[in-house]
């Protein structure tokens, strides 16, 4: 998988929900999702997006595949996502690594981010299946949550139209907002897992640019 060397600034995610703002960066190879408040907006945003995802396509594709897109990122919204990406990086043979990333506010009744991440961290750690860390972020404290699982496909969906296995890996870092009872909670779902490391790594870079306060820069 390539090494990401751009990035875009993202945008708060305050839209007046009551949710404080929140900033951090995504590198080059997310598409973001059109999420919008309004329809208009999501259409127009849906057009632009479906042209940067294809972007050897044309109209046949585009056309039909923008309500599509448009009607997911709505149904996100309504589920409290503030961020959605589909994360495509170029792979040795050229192949393709594939993720999907979004980014959510869950309101909490807990105003001290120590004391919210120790909760988490409680939580998340009666799952025998989870792998969950306490982290030091510069924004503050948060937890992550590593679940790898087998799941099995049918027959039916299938290339070769048998029964086949497929290693699924899901990273969740919560972070409780020092702003207000809110915890951030990113997550990075993937079927790529032989590029593991490598969105790992990526996860980690995000991390470490989010921020509660407007960034100078």
């Amino acid at each position: 998988m390539t090494t990401p060397t751009e990035t875009v600034p993202p945008a708060p995610s305050d839209d007046g929900s009551g949710i404080p703002p929140l900033w951090f960066t995504v590198p080059d190879g997310l598409f973001a999702l059109p999420m919008a408040p309004t329809a208009e907006e999501r259409s127009t945003l849906a057009h632009a997006f479906v042209r940067e995802l294809y972007s050897r396509g044309d109209e046949s594709l585009w056309t039909p595949a923008a309500p599509y897109y448009a009607a997911i990122a709505e149904y996100m919204a309504d589920e409290g996502v503030s961020y959605s990406a589909m994360g495509l990086f170029s792979t040795e043979g050229s192949g393709v690594a594939q993720c999907a990333f979004t980014v959510a506010a869950l309101e909490t009744d807990q105003t001290d981010p120590e004391i919210a991440a120790h909760g988490t961290l409680a939580i998340l750690s009666t799952d025998a299946l989870n792998e969950a860390r306490w982290l030091d972020l510069p924004c503050g404290p948060a937890v992550s949550c590593v679940t790898l699982r087998e799941i099995t496909l049918q027959p039916e969906v299938t290339a070769t139209g048998e029964e086949t296995k497929l290693l699924t890996g899901q990273i969740q870092v919560h972070v409780p907002f020092s702003t207000g009872p809110y915890t951030a909670i990113f997550t990075l779902y993937t079927a790529s897992t032989e590029y593991w490391g490598e969105f790992c790594d990526m996860v980690a870079a995000i991390l470490q640019t989010v921020s509660f306060v407007e960034p100078q820069d």
